[in-house]
């Protein structure tokens, strides 16, 4: 599924598949918005253009954003806590 993710570093809206936390372009942590995909590319382009500069203030970004809450449960995060761990074993291990 497409989600629509505004990145504040590089002022860029992303439509991304999944519920992505990093920017594919800076690598900076993500904002992922609460607006449908299809709403988003219904769009013209003078609108994109609105709903970005929207984006760039923090409050009405947040008004903007969506919670995605089950994180804890893809794969993406646990692969990062078991590497997470690894390096902290590692880390033990080498003192």
């Amino acid at each position: 599924m497409m989600y629509v993710h505004y990145c504040k570093q590089c002022s860029r809206i992303h439509m991304l598949n999944g519920h992505k936390m990093y920017c594919p372009k800076c690598e900076q942590r993500l904002t992922e918005l609460r607006i449908p995909y299809m709403e988003y590319v219904s769009m013209d382009r003078e609108e994109r253009e609105l709903f970005r500069r929207d984006c760039q203030n923090d409050e009405v970004l947040e008004q903007l954003s969506a919670h995605y809450r089950m994180y804890k449960y893809s794969k993406w995060y646990k692969k990062l806590q078991e590497a997470n761990r690894a390096s902290q074993t590692d880390a033990e291990l080498s003192v």
